[in-house]
Order: C-alpha cells, then sequence, then structure tokens
C-alpha cells in the first residue's frame, strides 16, 4: 500500500515522461455527471474510481451508465487495468451490474497486446502477470510466458512484459534490474498507473514499479495506456463523429485520466471521492501539478 501525497509526490518527479497539454484556468464544479450532460456527447471512463474501487462497484455508478445510455451519450471504458483478457474484464462489469459490451471497452492491455513486436530466433516475452492469466488473448504473432512460473526467463527472454503486480515482490524486481543491466532488452508496461485505489487503500502498479526499474539500469521501456495517446487514439477511434470537445475523459486521477485526456483535445473530468483523492482536497494538488481539469465532481 501507499498514501495519496506519496504517489502524487511520484507522479509529479516523472512529468518529463508524461505527455504535455494545455489546460483550463479553472474548472467547473458539480455534483455528478448529470451536472455536465449539456457539454459533452460522449464520456470516456475510467474504471478504478470512477465504476469501482476493488472489486466493489461504486454506489450509484450503475444506475448513472444507464442513465446517460438512456440520455443518448455514448460510452467507452479506458483502463489501464491489463491483468484481466477481455473476457474476465467483461464478466467483471457485468457482475458489477453494467452492461457493457466488448465494443464498449479498451483496456491498456489490448492496446499493448495490438501492438506487441515479434522477437526474433523464436524469443518469448516473459510476462509479469496475475494468478491464472492465461494469455488466450494475446495475438498469433506473439509468444508469451510466465515469469513468475519460471524464474529462468529473467536469463533467456527476449522481452518483458509487464501486466500486473499482484505477485511481484521486491526480490522481484532486483532480479529484472539485474537481468535487464547484464542483457538489456525490451520492456514493454501495459500498465503506466502509478497506483490503483481499492477498498482498503492505494496499491503499487506497474507503473511504479517499472518506472523504478529504469531508474536503476537506464534502459527504455514501452507504455501503454493512460496518459499515453496510444490508448486514447484507440479509444476516439470507436467515438468517430464526435468532436473532440464534445467528449470528455472521466477519471481519479490528476497524471493519468486528466493529463491524458487534455492532450488528447478533449474534455477533463476528475472525480474526487472514490480513487487517489478519497478524503482529501483536491485544489492543493492541482495547483501544485497545474493539472486543471475542466470539471471537478464528486462522485459518478
Amino acid at each position: 500500500m501507499i498514501d495519496t501525497q506519496t504517489a502524487f509526490d511520484r507522479y509529479e518527479s516523472l512529468r518529463d515522461a508524461l505527455p504535455s497539454a494545455t489546460f483550463p484556468t479553472r474548472s467547473q464544479t458539480g455534483r455528478d455527471l448529470s451536472d455536465t450532460t449539456a457539454h459533452y456527447d460522449a464520456y470516456i471512463l475510467d474504471a478504478f474510481g470512477v465504476l469501482n474501487r476493488g472489486e466493489t462497484a461504486i454506489e450509484g455508478a450503475v444506475e448513472r451508465i444507464a442513465d446517460l445510455r438512456a440520455a443518448g451519450k455514448r460510452l467507452i471504458v479506458l483502463t489501464n487495468a491489463a491483468s484481466y483478457t477481455r473476457v474476465d474484464i467483461l464478466a467483471k462489469y457485468h457482475r458489477f451490474g453494467f452492461d457493457f459490451t466488448a465494443d464498449d471497452v479498451v483496456s491498456s492491455r489490448d492496446v499493448a497486446f495490438a501492438n506487441l513486436p515479434k522477437l526474433a530466433d523464436g524469443k518469448v516475452w516473459a510476462a509479469i502477470s496475475a494468478e491464472g492469466d492465461d494469455f488466450s488473448d494475446t495475438p498469433a504473432s506473439a509468444n508469451i510466458e510466465d515469469l513468475i512460473a519460471n524464474p529462468d526467463l529473467f536469463g533467456t527472454a527476449g522481452g518483458f512484459l509487464f501486466l500486473s503486480t499482484a505477485r511481484w515482490i521486491d526480490t522481484d524486481t532486483a532480479a529484472l534490474s539485474q537481468a535487464l543491466k547484464a542483457n538489456p532488452r525490451p520492456l514493454v508496461v501495459a500498465n503506466p498507473d502509478l497506483v490503483a485505489p481499492r477498498e482498503d487503500g492505494l496499491t503499487i502498479e506497474p507503473g511504479m514499479i517499472a518506472h523504478d526499474i529504469l531508474a536503476q539500469t537506464g534502459t527504455d521501456a514501452v507504455f501503454y495506456g493512460k496518459p499515453y495517446d496510444n490508448a486514447f487514439e484507440s479509444a476516439l477511434a470507436r467515438l468517430d463523429g464526435i468532436p473532440r470537445h464534445r467528449i470528455a475523459m472521466v477519471g481519479d486521477t490528476l497524471h493519468t485520466d486528466v493529463l491524458g485526456g487534455a492532450a488528447a483535445g478533449i474534455g477533463t473530468i476528475l472525480i474526487t471521492d472514490h480513487g487517489l483523492f478519497k478524503g482529501f482536497d483536491v485544489a492543493p494538488y492541482i495547483k501544485l501539478s497545474g493539472i486543471q481539469p475542466d470539471w471537478i465532481i464528486s462522485t459518478t
């Protein structure tokens, strides 16, 4: 677990590695997404902190999504939750009571897999993944194996694919850093988040570990997911025909959701009550970072 101030400070320390954007001089405020519907025809929704917190749906979120659909709004979920296959992530949302279809969901895992290069000489991608991940959604051209189940891959893999921190411990970070120093290879990070909101606090996510490894090794990594344009362009492709100023990114973080949405040229809505800033006054963090959302609302 990690606290909000530490996570914010780490995000700020990485600003040079994040997209740049322009922001409004002030934010409009409201209670929930219903206060914003006159301004937007489509919403790109973060999952953690907007639809759910950990394995629990946010109170009122299922009903709000239904209301937005009834009002004719287009909805896309854009999530950095790379631990789940497409089948599993849809099953999770349906278990919560949401009616999203496969066409409504873009995950950073999807984006990474769509861009994952084939390694030369029959080498495999060593995946840092959650328990039970069968990589059934892997492209036919990619050869992926479980690094945690086969530590020999630290030495033999052609590249590393970071999907989840669920089974990752500090000694694994040291081992991967040493492996990359000894033999530099590609590192693909399919979840750029530093933290994620769960029922009992914030957990450390792949982006945090990856940046620590990059600092230790001096190697490079490719990140797929918010706040990078590869994720936003994938989501926006599903909203063809809607002007960008009529689309809003809805999220709980400044450095992934708001920064990424602003860099993509769409509106931004920060939800404060369920994610990174739960229990905090967000105003000082906005002032310190200079990342100003178009809207600040309390809940979905």
